[in-house]
């Protein structure tokens, strides 16, 4: 995040401008947007049988011989040295092979952070682990217990008894705002933008906003518990991992223990959830340490607390957002400041206000984000990190402009959607965000709204609509590799080392596959989660399909040429270019004249080959610096709020997404649910409860940090405008965060609709609205 990169970026996006697009990858649409057969089914998840049989292996549940487990010990202090530890109790308790602590744990470097310097590195903290007495915050590891069984384990870590030399600890938001950095950077974005004069916009305009919204932190709390097995054969390595970067974990881990990338394998076939929790934390690397201490297999599964101890989360925030409007409504200013939390060993910052520079003309713009300090543990990437709290923000904002002005809030927002990216000026390459409105609000009844707050009601309850706007950007990882094996007898599996987290990747790419070479989707065989596979990126970012799918579109060409020389001179195909040809009905067709053909079968046979396998990259990612490229929504909320108690009950959710084509409209309609039903959380009662005074955590369970029961979650119903976006791979763009993205303020702006009170500070809970 430096000045350096915002020139580089700048000169690529500057050249890349001057290039015609057709030149460029998405140069001209995918020609599988106009043809497909299995792309846009239902197909049901290919892993649903095995996991419902209770077959499918998840990363605590492999079996090896003399496995052992591990139990870890954490600082209760924020900031200070350990005095001392008395280990005495704990080795000789029952079954107990080691207790590992700074003393004696096998010195290793820290992780390199991911970041754009290098697109390699994972790692979320460059704290050392378990090299030091000095503890930095609250939660730290001090201490592994190694022991037979893992009760023997947890029993044994109960018996270490720690002393510490306390020390001053930055541990207060509010006091941390004074020395705040401002970093040059967010992401691959330049963070402060200025242009025109926003401030003076605002006092001369006839209509402005000007609030300040606080959203607090939350905890990564996937079904499945963190969990790695670990296991030395030799001088290579075996880690059996829950994990979202399989290929960059083993890269990782190989320079962290001086080994060649062959001699790392990371497996993960099924991964319980990740959201952006699942990387490369302190408890891998301790066990893939310590197992090679002890000679043995190594276990360690987090405990829920030992998630929220070690495993970072969404940051706390506090934004500024103000928006001034002409008497037409046509906004004139658009400020979006504020501060969240990324202490300098951290790597992931909240980006809140990237929303803000997309989705509305201006004009004018200030926009600058601010990192404060505080001793934690690094917060790291939640489902739609930034975009989730930054759209609570801007559009509570617009929605409290509209009531000011008299004005219907879709009105004041579609008198303002941008037709080119606001900032930069590039096209976008697909918007449809005003026809997902519309779509949305026939379908919902937004006619039915009441424009003057508090004035619907039955009972005790009264009843409010609210709405707003969603957005999370396209992105396509570099270094997506894929190898494609086509086989005589007319089957072909595709491989590389993608991450299964529940989104139905395999069943999505086995879609596509199957439409790219021409085969039915019974043909296709889809392998993944194995770093020896050829290497895919990190599930983030809602990236991984395009991603792959690049891949798999490039993998495609390779094989038609590699087809067409083993065709030779006696196939019908021959003299033909790979421009002339497609993949189809199981063979090579000739595009101007069907009737040339010849099956994958016969090729093969003539060729005397059982199969033919290549291997390719996908294409850079060119296109993202070419056009404006998101993914948008329109949410609609109906609720019922309290007049004794206060609670809100939600109703109904209505999703309209643009989102270009739908891969698969069943494995789509579970991601856009699931999106919204973590926006109600957002919303209405996620909450990481940080005792200032000590640094700690103190709802480290499911009995008192709160997520959204079936009781909770209302009727969803999911829309789409179904357009294909022209230059991405197979028209697609990311939809697994931009379900949350937009849910907190559209049930915001409806609890302002039913009890005109308006809540800035997130969670909604019962006493912000029972409080005059």
């Amino acid at each position: 995040m430096s000045k350096i990169q915002n020139a580089v970026i700048g000169s690529v996006r500057t050249v890349i401008g001057w290039v015609p697009a057709g030149w460029l990858p998405g140069g001209a649409p995918d020609p599988l947007i106009e043809r497909r057969a299995a792309i846009g089914s239902q197909a049901s998840r290919l892993d649903g049988p095995l996991k419902v049989a209770g077959q499918a292996r998840f990363a605590a549940e492999v079996v090896m011989e003399r496995l052992c487990h591990a139990a870890l010990v954490h600082s209760t202090v924020t900031r200070g040295r350990l005095a001392r530890m008395d280990t005495q109790a704990a080795e000789a308790a029952p079954g107990v092979i080691m207790v590992v602590t700074y003393r004696n744990m096998p010195r290793v470097g820290p992780l390199p952070l991911m970041g754009m310097a290098d697109l390699s590195a994972v790692g979320n903290s460059s704290l050392p682990i378990l090299q030091d007495a000095q503890v930095r915050y609250n939660g730290q590891v001090v201490a592994a217990v190694i022991a037979e069984t893992q009760d023997q384990a947890d029993h044994a870590a109960s018996l270490i008894q720690v002393d510490y030399e306390r020390e001053p600890a930055r541990t207060v938001f509010e006091e941390a705002k004074a020395h705040a950095r401002t970093p040059a950077s967010v992401l691959i974005e330049k963070n402060h933008v200025s242009v025109g004069n926003a401030e003076r916009e605002l006092i001369s305009a006839p209509h402005s906003v000007d609030n300040v919204y606080r959203t607090p932190g939350q905890n990564h709390n996937a079904i499945e518990l963190h969990t790695v097995t670990a296991a030395w054969e030799g001088e290579s390595l075996v880690v059996h991992d829950t994990t979202q970067m399989v290929a960059p974990s083993a890269s990782a881990l190989a320079k962290l223990f001086g080994l060649k990338k062959e001699q790392v394998r990371v497996l993960s076939p099924f991964v319980g959830g990740g959201f952006g929790g699942k990387g490369l934390w302190d408890h891998q690397i301790v066990a893939v340490a310590v197992a090679r201490m002890i000679g043995r297999p190594l276990r360690v599964t987090l405990s829920r607390e030992g998630v929220y101890r070690i495993i970072g989360g969404r940051s706390p925030s506090e934004q500024r957002v103000a928006i001034s409007a002409d008497a037409a409504g046509k906004f004139s200013a658009l400020v979006h400041t504020g501060y969240s939390v990324m202490p300098p060993y951290g790597a992931c910052p909240e980006q809140y206000t990237m929303g803000s520079r997309a989705l509305y003309d201006a004009g004018s713009f200030e926009i600058v984000q601010r990192h404060v300090d505080l001793d934690i543990v690094p917060n790291t990437f939640m489902r739609a990190p930034g975009e989730a709290i930054g759209t609570f923000a801007l559009e509570s904002a617009i929605d409290e402009l509209a009531h000011g002005m008299g004005m219907d809030p879709i009105e004041l927002r579609l008198h303002n959607i941008a037709e080119r990216h606001p900032l930069s000026g590039t096209p976008f390459s697909q918007h449809a965000l005003k026809q997902a409105f519309d779509d949305g609000a026939r379908r919902f009844g937004w006619e039915r709204r009441r424009t003057t707050p508090a004035t619907r009601r039955e009972g005790e309850w009264r009843i409010g609509m609210g709405c707003a706007t969603g957005s999370f950007p396209y992105v396509r990882m570099p270094g997506a590799n894929v190898s494609i094996t086509l086989r005589s007898d007319g089957t072909a599996t595709i491989a590389c080392s993608a991450q299964e987290m529940g989104m139905g990747t395999a069943t999505v790419q086995a879609q596509h596959a199957a439409d790219r070479l021409g085969l039915p989707i019974e043909a296709i065989t889809f392998e993944l989660g194995d770093s020896a596979l050829p290497a895919a990126p990190m599930a983030g970012g809602s990236s991984q399909t395009v991603s792959i799918a690049g891949a798999i579109a490039a993998g495609a060409e390779k094989l038609t040429l590699e087809l067409l020389r083993l065709a030779g001179n006696a196939s019908p195909v021959a003299g033909l270019r790979p421009s002339e040809v497609r993949l189809t009905a199981g063979g090579i067709a000739s595009t101007s004249d069907p009737a040339r053909n010849e099956s994958y079968r016969s090729i093969l046979a003539r060729a005397a080959r059982d199969a033919v396998t290549i291997t390719a990259a996908g294409s850079a990612p060119l296109e993202m610096f070419k056009f404006a490229m998101h993914s948008s929504s329109a949410v609609f909320c109906e609720l019922r709020v309290s007049d004794v108690t206060g609670e809100v009950r939600v109703d109904r959710l209505l999703g309209s997404f643009d989102c270009g084509t739908i891969l698969n409209p069943k494995t789509a309609a579970s991601q856009f649910r699931g999106g919204m039903i973590m926006g109600l959380g957002l919303a209405l009662m996620e909450e990481t409860l940080f005792d200032e005074r000590s640094g700690r955590i103190m709802n480290a369970t499911l009995a008192d940090y709160h997520i959204p029961a079936h009781l909770d979650v209302p009727q969803i119903d999911v829309m789409w405008t179904g357009i294909p976006d022209p230059r991405s791979p197979l028209g697609a763009r990311g939809i697994g965060e931009i379900g949350v993205t937009g849910v907190a303020a559209a049930v915001a702006n409806a609890v302002f609709n039913a009890t005109g009170k308006r809540v800035r500070d997130l969670p909604i809970t019962l006493d912000k609205l029972l409080t005059e």
